[in-house]
C-alpha cells in the first residue's frame, strides 16, 4: 500500500521544489521542433521532453487532451509518458479535467486513479461544476488508492471569473465554496490532505482564502500565461509553501535539444528555491 499521496508530494518537493512541469504536446510546439503533429511527432515531443525534465521535477503534469486528439496511438504515448515519469520519481499529474456523476464518475475514477489501470496516475484534475458532492467516487478512489485530485476552483482563464466568481450565499464565491469543501475533506490530515484545488497564479491577490485548504494548490499561468515567481507571494500569501507553479510552453520552447530543456527546468527550480528560502 503505497503512502497517502499528501505525504508523497510533500516528500517530492523537499527533495526537488514546488514545480509542476506540463508535457503538452500542442500541435504549434510539435511544428517549432520541427516534427511532424501526427502520431510520430506526438511521441518523439513526449517522450524527448519527459525523459529530459522527468528527473529534475516533483510533478509532471501531461496534458490528455493533446494525446487523445491522436485516438489510439496517442493513448499509448501517454502511458508511456506516465510510466516513464514514474521511473524517473516524479509524481504524475494527469491534466483530465473529469466531472460526471454517479457510474460515470466512478468509470473515470477506476480509469485514472484505479489499481491496475493502464492510465493511473498519481493524481489528476478534475471539475465540480456539477456539484462538488458529484465527485465523491473519484474523492474515495483517491484516498483508497493513495492518490489525489486536484479540483478546479479559481482558474487561471478569464473566461471562468464569472462563475467562478459568482455568489453561492453565505458571502462566499463559487471559488471559495469549492476551496471551503476541499478543506473540509482534508481536515485532520497530516502533512496535507489529497483533495488538492487549481488557483491560478494570475489572479489578484484576496479574491479567494486558502489557509484552511492544508492540501496542495496547483498554479497554472505561472511563466507563458504572464505570471512571474515575483507574483507568487502576492497571490497566495501564507499559503505559497503547498504551492505548485504550473509552466508547460515557457519550458517546452526551449526543446528539442534536452539539455536545454533540463537548463529551463533547472532555471525555474532555482527561481523557486531562492524565493521559497
Amino acid at each position: 500500500m503505497r503512502e497517502a499521496f499528501g505525504k508523497r508530494l510533500a516528500d517530492a518537493v523537499s527533495t526537488r521544489g514546488p514545480l509542476c512541469a506540463g508535457v503538452d504536446p500542442h500541435p504549434s510546439l510539435l511544428r517549432d521542433w520541427g516534427l511532424a503533429t501526427d502520431a510520430s511527432g506526438l511521441e518523439r515531443f513526449a517522450l524527448t521532453a519527459t525523459e529530459a525534465i522527468a528527473e529534475h521535477v516533483a510533478v509532471l503534469k501531461p496534458q490528455s487532451a493533446f494525446f487523445e486528439a491522436h485516438g489510439a496511438a496517442g493513448i499509448a504515448v501517454l502511458q508511456r509518458v506516465i510510466g516513464l515519469a514514474g521511473e524517473a520519481g516524479a509524481l504524475v499529474l494527469l491534466d483530465v479535467k473529469r466531472g460526471d456523476i454517479g457510474s460515470t464518475m466512478a468509470a473515470y475514477a477506476s480509469a485514472y486513479l484505479g489499481e491496475g489501470s493502464p492510465l493511473a496516475a498519481d493524481a489528476i484534475t478534475v471539475s465540480p461544476y456539477l456539484g462538488f458532492d458529484s465527485l465523491e467516487p473519484a474523492l474515495r478512489q483517491a484516498e483508497a488508492t493513495g492518490r489525489g485530485v486536484f479540483v478546479l476552483a479559481r482558474t487561471s482563464n478569464p473566461e471562468g471569473e464569472r462563475v467562478q466568481r459568482a455568489d453561492a450565499g453565505g458571502g462566499r464565491t463559487v471559488a471559495q465554496s469549492v476551496i471551503d469543501a476541499a478543506a473540509l475533506r482534508n481536515a485532520g490530515t497530516a502533512p496535507m490532505g489529497h483533495v488538492g484545488v487549481v488557483v491560478g497564479a494570475t489572479n489578484e491577490p484576496g479574491q479567494v482564502e486558502l489557509t484552511r485548504l492544508n492540501g496542495p494548490i496547483l498554479a497554472p499561468g505561472f511563466g507563458a500565461q504572464g505570471a512571474t515567481v515575483r507574483d507568487l507571494p502576492l497571490v497566495f500569501g501564507d499559503a505559497l509553501p503547498r504551492v505548485l507553479p504550473a509552466t508547460s510552453r515557457a519550458l517546452l520552447r526551449h526543446g528539442p535539444d534536452p539539455a536545454a530543456l533540463r537548463a529551463a527546468v533547472l532555471s525555474v527550480t532555482d527561481q523557486l528555491s531562492q524565493l521559497l528560502g
